[in-house]
């Protein structure tokens, strides 16, 4: 079992920056495919960014140059590093977790934190 709590969310200007934290429980973190969804009023949730335990990344498009995933294994951590912020980038974070599944849909990872929310003012 693995419980992973967000935090790092927050109100920014245009432009700005934000660092998305999630700690996860559990001694096979570095184990775990980690990954960054996000889901804005109305719409689906979203893929925006992966990480493997060999640290292999992957971007969706609208975040790519922008976003930067990371993990600390020795802190059970991972990042998101968002830089540029726009207004469409605001939405509810959340990080996913799973064993084997490194890909974008949401229905395929294991866990999730409870989400934390980014609003990004024009």
């Amino acid at each position: 079992q693995v419980q992973l709590v967000e935090s790092g969310g927050g109100l920014v200007q245009a432009g700005g920056s934000l660092r998305l934290s999630c700690a996860a429980s559990g001694r096979t973190f570095s184990r775990y495919v980690m990954g960054w969804f996000r889901q804005a009023p109305g719409k689906e949730r979203e893929f925006v960014a992966i990480i493997s335990w060999s640290r292999t990344t992957y971007y969706a498009d609208s975040v790519k140059g922008r976003f930067t995933i990371s993990r600390d294994n020795t802190k059970n951590t991972v990042y998101l590093q968002m830089n540029n912020l726009k207004p469409e980038d605001t939405a509810v974070y959340y990080c996913a977790a799973d064993p084997t599944y490194y890909g974008v849909g949401p229905g395929e990872y294991d866990y999730w934190g409870q989400g934390t929310q980014v609003t990004v003012s024009s």
